[in-house]
């Protein structure tokens, strides 16, 4: 079984940088791909970006692109989502999830493995 743990979020004003992790415990996910995804209020989960296994190949949604960068550090079984010129928009619930494939995929059906989240709020 794979346990999924972010950190790092927080409240960050608008045109600022923020980064949250996402380790993983348990089972582990070196050779999975990794996704992040968010929720704002009232709003359905939508996916941000997504990770092979070997973090060469990424992907982003387009609402995001040129600001946001995921990477991976496999040797501490831990994936980052580096978020900068924040927006007020980008305010929600951060969460990364595990697929059981090497290959990245935006699709949230995709993924079996889902952390609790971590919120990022940004202030005007």
């Amino acid at each position: 079984q794979v346990q999924l743990g972010e950190s790092g979020g927080g409240l960050v004003q608008a045109g600022g940088s923020r980064r949250v992790s996402c380790a993983a415990s348990g089972r582990t996910c070196s050779d999975y791909a990794r996704g992040w995804f968010r929720q704002a209020p009232g709003k359905e989960r939508e996916s941000v970006a997504a990770i092979n296994w070997s973090g060469l190949i990424t992907y982003y949604a387009d609402s995001v692109k040129g600001r946001f960068t995921i990477s991976r550090d496999n040797a501490k079984d831990t994936v980052y989502l580096q978020m900068n010129s924040l927006k007020v928009e980008d305010t929600a619930v951060y969460s990364c999830a595990a697929r059981l494939h090497t290959i990245a995929q935006m699709r949230e059906s995709d993924y079996s493995y889902w952390g609790q989240g971590t919120q990022v709020t940004v202030s005007s």
